[in-house]
């Protein structure tokens, strides 16, 4: 039975899905223990996408085989900057430390505001430019911080840009697609599409897939069961029942969830430079946000 916005509270969702996004950086940093970057991004794809095939192919199968093939070209694009979103940002948190690196890459909606302009030509309202200088001053801040301890700091925050650039060009491909189909059509040919070019540069690039211990073949798991499943499919519900700016402003918990459990989890504690810095990137993004 199809589940109701009254049966399960839009706001309640809204909690769920950015709790669960907030666990993702501390259980990438877990596998990276033992598994490569690129190998966690791509088995959080596939685990996600082996999971969506059942439920997707027997409930959607019309509603995909009625996609043109401009339709398909998109989701193939979009599945290629959400690969890449996720090598540049999980290869990022091997870098940087956890705060720098998930404020960086949730300047994401900034990069969208940006590419509505240059690309779709959309007005660039007040509130976006205000908000990103205050997020530009904000991610300089991080950065000059980065430097003073060693260049791996600061390739990790470039990483992390990369990860937001590379996932508002997912957001604005497939913002199109997503207005007419429903989440499962939409989401499952961009997940597999994303798994497999994934996978495939890792095979390449002869990136070890197998042979983990059992503990982090558990992390990869639970990365794709939490943050990707219940993270990004409640967020993806409660955008149906809340304004876009409510979300998009609640997410802004994400950093500071992952942040707490990084220090709870990895006894990583931010220094106060970064913590400065990360409030003004997310100062900027709220002001960005709002209608």
């Amino acid at each position: 039975m199809r589940l109701s916005a009254l049966s399960f509270p839009p706001h309640l969702a809204l909690v769920v899905g950015v709790l669960a996004a907030s666990t993702a950086s501390p259980i990438i940093r877990l596998a990276q223990a033992e598994v490569n970057s690129l190998a966690i991004a791509a088995w959080r794809l596939t685990l996600a996408s082996l999971i969506l095939a059942p439920v997707t192919l027997t409930t959607r199968r019309e509603e995909l085989r009625g996609l043109s093939r401009q339709d398909w070209l998109l989701m193939l694009a979009s599945g290629a900057m959400l690969a890449v979103h996720f090598a540049t940002w999980i290869s990022s948190l091997a870098y940087t430390s956890v705060a720098a690196s998930v404020v960086l890459v949730s300047t994401s909606p900034l990069f969208v505001g940006l590419g509505s302009f240059l690309i779709l030509r959309e007005r660039l309202s007040r509130p976006l430019v205000v908000g990103l200088a205050v997020a530009t001053v904000g991610s300089i801040i991080i950065g000059t911080d980065d430097w003073g301890q060693g260049t791996h700091r600061l390739t990790g925050d470039l990483l992390a840009l990369a990860g937001a650039l590379s996932v508002a060009g997912y957001f604005l491909i497939g913002r199109r697609l997503r207005a007419r189909l429903s989440l499962l059509a939409y989401v499952f040919p961009v997940y597999a599409t994303a798994a497999v070019v994934l996978m495939a540069v890792a095979a390449t690039a002869r990136v070890p897939l197998g042979g983990y211990p059992p503990i982090h073949w558990l992390w990869l798991l639970l990365l794709a069961l939490g943050p990707q499943m219940t993270g990004h499919s409640s967020l993806n519900w409660a955008l149906r029942h809340l304004p876009a700016t409510y979300v998009t402003l609640a997410v802004l918990g994400e950093p500071i969830g992952s942040s707490i459990l990084a220090w709870i989890i990895l006894g990583e504690v931010p220094g106060i430079v970064t913590l400065i810095g990360g409030a003004l990137v997310l100062t900027g993004i709220a002001i960005a946000t709002r209608t």
